[in-house]
């Protein structure tokens, strides 16, 4: 009698899960934005649905919140270790700011020769308004407990003394995007320069800085590290059905408006 039938042995294919990350970070959830709130359900699936070999992250954004930055970097990071699970990042447009703060999380980072990375700094922006007020007739009225909770209101005259307190805010946090950088990175920073001025770095000047390890594109990248064969599977935030077919109705927002104009620091 024939013995029994058996199935010659099949190996897995590789499978890479790639999570898009595209648009301002901000803790609201204005459309097109990231957050954590939003972002960490799919970091979890990226991580675990599937048994992935390893994951990307194809990253494309301006920057943003710090803290947000920091939320998403630490929870892609956290699984990294947790699941000892290889963590590539590929910068499409730019990863600059809290862009490449989230860029940092991977344990390597490639980009296309016209990729933006770096801004390592931190900025606050705003306008003022006392004169106009003023000139208008309009007597603007603060009545506070406290004589720092107002502090850099539009419609009052700047104080020296809240410029002061602004800046030693921004030294803190530029510290711990800094701390991260470093931890990060290591010994792959170029320490013959500062790179911690908000500079920015095209393509292989970024390489050339540390800031990635080379020039690359994901499919293309993923593919040579992990097979011909590798199946690649993206995931992305989804926006909401209506935004979708309506998208004009958030592009007129105020959030909208401050999207586009992080975007044009980098002249995209």
């Amino acid at each position: 009698m024939p013995g029994p039938l058996r199935l010659p042995f099949v190996s897995r294919a590789p499978r890479v899960t790639v999570l898009r990350l595209r648009g301002v970070i901000a803790a609201n959830a204005s459309p097109g934005s990231l957050n954590h709130e939003a972002l960490a359900p799919l970091v979890e699936q990226a991580f675990r649905k599937g048994r992935p070999t390893a994951v990307a992250l194809a990253i494309n954004s301006p920057g943003g919140s710090p803290v947000q930055s920091s939320l998403i970097a630490a929870h892609v990071r956290r699984l990294g270790d947790e699941l000892s699970m290889p963590v590539h990042a590929f910068v499409e447009d730019v990863a600059a700011s809290g862009g490449y703060w989230l860029a940092t999380a991977a344990d390597d980072i490639w980009v296309d020769e016209s990729s933006i990375t770096g801004s390592i700094g931190v900025i606050s922006a705003g306008f003022g308004f006392p004169d106009l007020l003023s000139r208008a007739g309009v007597e603007r009225r603060v009545h506070t407990a406290g004589e720092d909770k107002s502090i850099l209101d539009p419609f009052r005259p700047e104080r020296a003394e809240d410029i002061a307190r602004l800046k030693a805010i921004q030294a803190r946090i530029h510290e711990s995007f800094k701390a991260q950088v470093r931890t990060r990175r290591g010994a792959r920073l170029d320490t013959t320069r500062d790179l911690f001025t908000g500079e920015i770095f095209v393509g292989a000047e970024g390489v050339e800085a540390g800031l990635a390890d080379g020039i690359g594109h994901a499919r293309t990248k993923l593919r040579e590290l992990y097979g011909k064969n590798a199946q690649l599977r993206m995931i992305a935030v989804k926006r909401p059905l209506l935004q979708r077919f309506v998208p004009s109705v958030a592009a007129e927002t105020m959030a909208g408006i401050e999207d586009r104009a992080a975007w044009a620091r980098f002249g995209l």
